[in-house]
């Protein structure tokens, strides 16, 4: 039975939580990290991209033990129609000169040895417990939580919460909102099993080099989403996103729309003859600057995907859960320090912090809207567009170039969205 009162209690064992309880516990601060699961990471089994300055500012020697796959030396981008590709790669050697700046990662792994990390640095992690509800005192300023164990109220003087996209803890609470269906994606992914040599000569890579494929186009649907493939040593993390409140719309379901990219002619050859050994889908915040909830109150402050601190742009996830735990922990830390914990608004200090670090999300914050307000154009039309265009550049045959060149009406009314679109997207950057 825990009796102990904490300096603070984290709620989720994710790259937020971790980085929150990690960092905390580092600078003294009696931390206590409550997981539902059987162990950090036991819920994950999808892979992810993550950068390393965002892990190397909480564990500077973290490629001595860290689970990695593989360093990633190329960026590829496809824009797909129905049986074909538009592509564009980027191979960059000068971010890999000893000290890889991209890997990609297998959560559950990852998020196991993370967990170690936090465990090494003193704070008292205990999994196999959820956490129904915060406790308040007549005030109204979160004061603990309620496990489902039989310990009472365990009781803390700030409660950080790092459990998902969601927030259900902050909206029960009512302390926050739940994010709207068209602020948040829902994406599945596949783990496709391949031998490693098969792997290497598959995606032309040596040793531990890795690639990232960004897919979108025809294969969402005309739906704002994307689809990816994240290269490991020995699978292939295969998967598609889009928006919940066009799944909500448009009644295609998540499953069909991986199917669909799983078929397609320029994704068959990849996963010939894979084992499909585990699938997996989860919510992931798409909102952008703008759709920032409340991220503070008396006594707690959230993190995390929960937080939405997302740049529309880049499409981080991992880094920007991990600052964002950070960030936090260094804010409770700076305002115990200063003997203000229990000062009504001196968390607030968190959200200033983060808006300093997170420069770059407001400067994209308008981006999300434009992509949501026509994702016909941008993922449908123009796709079949320019895949018309290159077969019409790269054809020989007896048809005459007067009548290649020539636009039927809706055609030609197409390109003048182009060029609407085109003098509107430089304003969102």
């Amino acid at each position: 039975m825990i009796e102990e009162r904490f300096d603070a209690i984290v709620v989720g064992a994710g790259m937020a939580g971790n980085a929150a309880a990690l960092t905390m516990a580092k600078r003294g601060i009696k931390v206590l990290q409550l997981e539902r699961g059987e162990y950090s990471g036991s819920k994950n089994v999808h892979s992810a991209v993550m950068h390393a300055d965002a892990l190397a500012e909480l564990i500077p020697d973290f490629r001595v033990d860290a689970p990695l796959e593989r360093h990633l030396v190329e960026q590829r981008f496809w824009m797909l129609d129905d049986c074909s590709r538009i592509g564009l790669r980027y191979h960059f050697d000068d971010f890999n000169d000893g000290r890889p700046n991209r890997y990609t990662i297998i959560r559950a792994h990852f998020d196991k040895w993370f967990s170690s990390k936090v465990r090494e640095a003193g704070a008292t992690v205990l999994c196999q417990t959820t956490v129904t509800e915060l406790v308040q005192n007549r005030r109204g300023r979160v004061i603990g939580v309620r496990t489902d164990r039989q310990d009472g109220i365990i009781r803390a003087d700030v409660v950080v919460l790092a459990e998902g996209v969601n927030g259900l803890l902050g909206t029960r609470a009512r302390l926050r909102e739940r994010p709207n269906p068209d602020q948040v994606a829902l994406a599945v992914t596949e783990m496709h099993f391949l031998p490693r040599k098969a792997i290497e000569d598959r995606f032309n890579l040596r040793g531990d080099e890795g690639i990232v494929i960004e897919a979108a186009g025809a294969i969402s649907r005309a739906m704002t989403g994307i689809a990816f493939i994240y290269v490991n040593k020995e699978c292939i993390s295969l998967g598609i996103g889009c928006l919940v409140s066009e799944l909500q719309r448009t009644r295609e379901t998540p499953y069909g729309l991986l199917d669909r990219f799983k078929r397609h002619p320029s994704v068959v050859p990849l996963i010939d003859g894979s084992k499909i050994e585990e699938y997996s889908a989860h919510l992931i915040p798409k909102g952008g600057y703008n759709t920032i909830p409340r991220l503070h109150g008396k006594g707690w402050v959230v993190v995390g995907d929960a937080a939405q601190p997302k740049n529309a742009i880049a499409r981080e996830g991992a880094n920007v859960a991990m600052k964002s735990g950070r960030i936090a922990a260094e804010a409770i830390f700076l305002v115990k320090s200063r003997g203000d914990l229990k000062k009504s608004d001196s968390l607030s200090l968190y959200k200033k912090m983060l808006d300093e670090s997170f420069e770059h999300a407001k400067k994209y914050k308008v981006m999300p809207a434009l992509l949501h307000a026509q994702p016909q154009n941008f993922l449908l039309t123009y796709p079949q567009l320019i895949s018309k265009a290159m077969q019409n550049f790269a054809r020989v045959n007896s048809t005459r170039q007067a009548e290649k060149s020539t636009l039927n009406p809706s055609i030609a009314w197409s390109w003048t969205g182009v060029f609407s679109d085109v003098f509107r997207l430089p304003r969102a950057f």
